[in-house]
């Protein structure tokens, strides 16, 4: 309700590709659909993207829209640069022609910087992408960081560790962990396929991400700045606190080469302190907390599935 009366103070308007009302699920489980103003709009349609520009004075806009899975990226490489990458340049130009004062936020991703010895990573590492959603989102990134520096845009790169919601998507990883345990805790499944469980990732709470993402645009100065816990986790010790939260057997967890990706990064994390000295932004909350929130609002909505 907080998050409603905060965006009834001002005119948010949301795109979306689809007319689908179950596309809208996501606002409407965190009660703020009707704070916003719908409209469907493709960012590869510039003609309806320049006339959206033209009706409405922006002050900010938050490029959410990506396709953002690796493993879907491998199946769909050609779609997924194609429209990360077109989207991005369709937004600064269109800002660049109707409205140059607007803002823009572009969520960049630490798989953007591969696999790489040099960690903790900050700002100054040198992209190695190694998927093709990695590779879009370096495409991304040069893009704002060319439109900002030649035209003079406000536009800012959040470059995003993994940052985790009951909200993701089935296919990512923490949230297929957990609602899988849930599924073997109530007897409506026996096992847990997982891929590759030996390496490590820098895992952070979305909605603190969420706050450090709207901070970039009120700092005054655009730049470039990783968003991010510092600190890495293994994926297996992850899947083991999940089962022992259930009391579910280690046994049940099935690695399965098959989900291995091509290039697998082995270990990943990064430094926020760029932004943090600049903003005063901070992220303390352990992630093994983070779970133990997700899991039990998973259960939480399994349950009233079940009444």
């Amino acid at each position: 309700m907080a998050q409603q009366l905060l965006l009834n103070n001002y005119n948010v308007i949301g795109l979306t590709r689809s007319s689908n009302p179950g596309s809208l699920y996501k606002l409407k489980y965190l009660s703020i659909l009707n704070a916003l103003n719908i409209q469907n709009l493709d960012l590869l349609d510039v003609v309806s993207l320049v006339n959206l520009l033209k009706k409405n004075n922006f002050d900010e806009i938050y490029h959410l829209s990506a396709q953002s899975s690796v493993s879907i990226s491998f199946k769909e490489p050609y779609s997924t640069i194609n429209y990360n990458t077109l989207s991005t340049l369709n937004l600064l130009e269109t800002i660049r022609l109707i409205s140059p004062h607007t803002k823009i936020l572009n969520p960049g991703s630490s798989d953007m910087y591969g696999g790489t010895n040099q960690l903790p990573i900050t700002e100054e590492r040198t992209f190695n992408p190694q998927s093709p959603y990695a590779l879009s989102k370096v495409s991304s990134y040069s893009t704002v960081k060319l439109f900002r520096d030649t035209y003079n845009i406000y536009g800012v790169n959040a470059i995003l560790f993994n940052h985790e919601s009951f909200l993701r998507s089935d296919n990512f990883f923490i949230k297929k962990v957990i609602k899988t345990a849930v599924l073997i805790s109530f007897g409506f499944q026996h096992d847990l396929h997982v891929g590759n469980i030996e390496v490590k990732r820098d895992f952070g709470f979305a909605p603190d991400y969420t706050k450090a993402m709207h901070l970039m645009l009120q700092i005054g100065i655009p730049d470039d700045y990783i968003i991010c816990s510092g600190i890495s986790i293994k994926l297996r010790q992850v899947v083991e606190y999940v089962f022992d939260y259930f009391n579910i057997s280690f046994n049940l967890i099935i690695v399965d080469e098959n989900l291995y990706r091509e290039s697998e990064i082995v270990d990943l994390y990064g430094d926020a302190s760029k932004f943090k000295s600049v903003s005063g932004w901070e992220c303390n909350i352990d992630f093994f907390k983070v779970l133990d929130l997700l899991i039990q609002e998973e259960i939480n909505s399994f349950e009233n599935k079940l009444i």
